[in-house]
């Protein structure tokens, strides 16, 4: 199935009191990278979804939020800076003494200063809370697959049609080409003639030079491979493997032998169709840039 490197899926899951909100948005790249965004607390989930979206996507840039609410009880665990309390509290006691003040309450006067205090949350259970966490992931993946493919599917359809228009202009080109020797020999026949005005023609040394004129634009090599290139586009699409770099490929040989054939030709007809076949080329290049 051809995929899309575009693509989104979301997915809210409660399990064990546990709510967990997953995003997964990408956009073309020539290679996988992955950006997690998962609060710090969880961070240890980032390798666990890389893992397990490499297993569905292999190219794109890929962005995964992860959002977990608890219902349970709060589990942040509350640390005390002994050392620094103790250091207050020595300076209080210092100024009361030198300046002859009331000690008051130094329970009050040493929460005050929020520094003492840390919060923490307590060691979470990695495996039980990956296990809370992946039908969310698994859900947002499948609506993410989703999209990719239905994209995929609408970027084949207009490759392909693009593929055919490529072809049709294959056909001209093989049509005129025999056309344009015939027209050659016959302006060269007539402007020999023009020139020696009664004086016999040599109708071997015309034959000879119509062969070479012949030789010098043949193009039935390029719109072969022309067509053996197409044959193999759409092969491609019936794979089940990603086909984006190898597409890219095959599209720099398809522009290669239509700049040939724009080399080889003078006449204008010809030109045009390679012109057109060309910008067909370059309208698929744009498409494949966005397959997997």
């Amino acid at each position: 199935m051809i995929k899309s490197m575009t693509g989104y899926g979301r997915a809210v899951e409660t399990v064990e009191g546990m709510t967990v909100t997953v995003e997964i948005k990408s956009v073309n790249h020539r290679f996988f990278e992955f950006t997690p965004k998962v609060y710090r607390a969880y961070s240890f989930l980032e390798d666990k979804l890389k893992t397990y979206l490499q297993q569905y996507i292999s190219r794109g840039k890929v962005d995964c939020y992860v959002q977990i609410e608890t219902e349970a009880a709060d589990d942040s665990v509350v640390e005390i800076n002994r050392s620094l309390a103790s250091g207050y509290m020595k300076a209080i006691d210092a100024l009361c003494a030198e300046y002859g003040l009331e000690k008051g309450n130094s329970v009050e006067l040493l929460t005050s200063h929020s520094d003492i205090f840390s919060v923490r949350k307590a060691p979470a259970d990695e495996e039980a809370v990956w296990n809370r966490v992946r039908p969310a992931v698994e859900s947002a993946v499948q609506a993410f697959l989703a999209m990719r493919e239905t994209e995929g599917q609408k970027l084949k359809t207009d490759v392909l049609s693009r593929a055919d228009a490529i072809l049709d202009s294959v056909s001209f080109i093989e049509r005129r080409s025999p056309e344009t020797v015939k027209e050659y020999n016959e302006k060269l026949k007539a402007r020999i003639r023009e020139l020696l005005a009664d004086a016999p023609v040599d109708e071997q040394r015309l034959l000879t030079e119509a062969a070479i004129f012949a030789d010098k634009i043949a193009v039935a090599e390029e719109t072969v491979r022309l067509r053996s290139h197409i044959d193999q586009l759409r092969a491609m699409f019936e794979a089940e493997e990603p086909i984006g770099r190898k597409l890219d490929f095959l599209i720099q040989e398809i522009n290669r032998e239509a700049n040939t054939i724009g080399s080889k030709g003078s006449d204008i007809e010809i030109a045009r169709k390679v012109i057109d076949i060309k910008a067909e080329v370059e309208k698929i290049r744009e498409q494949i840039q966005n397959i997997e």
